[in-house]
């Protein structure tokens, strides 16, 4: 009985962490709001982890563990074409960005830019999960490599949409809009319109 009453306890703290580290910054939670959140007491959360920081790395590594099931698979069974795939994840975070009111903001991005540069083993956690991301992008993308002009570089681009997705976001909640990102969306559809033309002229020489 006492495990499963522990890993029960445990995952709290880390939904706790995660929700109040999206909400409030991980430097604006403390302690006891953590601790009061997940209903534990300190000789708990001190029986799972030595410091807020490494609940900070639980938090990432679940952050890991959930890109699958939770961003790229619903956006993977939207659509069999590749590039539609990579427009239904961008939808996903769209999504978010309206149902929050536009205060929506990547809890990763929000991270990387909050912890400071001598905490590297939670920057390495954040980039894996960017990489993470990169690299489901990246999966449509060589789908793709047929239609795309030679030479490509599928990493580039991946890191690239990436990088419209964050930025996206990001003015979105400052700028209490979804405008920014659409905008934003729309360039990058351009681009992969100007990526695949350029493919097809080159093959019809």
């Amino acid at each position: 009985m006492g495990a499963p009453k522990n890993a029960a306890t445990r995952d709290r703290l880390i939904d706790s962490a995660r929700f109040l580290f999206w909400e409030r910054g991980y430097a604006g939670t403390s302690m006891s709001e953590l601790l009061a959140h997940a209903e534990v007491n300190s000789g708990s959360f001190y029986h799972f982890f030595d410091s807020k920081e490494a609940l900070l790395r639980a938090v990432l590594e679940q952050y890991i563990e959930l890109l699958r099931p939770v961003v790229v698979n619903p956006a993977f069974s939207a659509s069999p074409r590749p590039l539609e795939r990579i427009f239904a994840i961008l939808a996903g975070y769209r999504e978010s960005i309206l149902t929050t009111k536009c205060t929506f903001g990547c809890p990763l991005g929000r991270l990387a830019l909050e912890v400071g540069p001598e905490n590297a083993p939670a920057h390495k956690l954040i980039a894996q999960n960017f990489q993470g991301w990169i690299e489901a992008v990246r999966e449509c993308l060589v789908a793709m490599k047929p239609s795309l002009p030679r030479g490509t570089d599928l990493d580039a681009l991946a890191t690239f949409i990436l990088v419209t997705m964050e930025g996206g976001v990001m003015l979105s909640r400052s700028y209490r809009s979804v405008d920014p990102f659409d905008r934003a969306v729309e360039q990058l559809r351009e681009h992969f319109r100007l990526l695949l033309a350029a493919a097809k002229t080159k093959k019809a020489r």
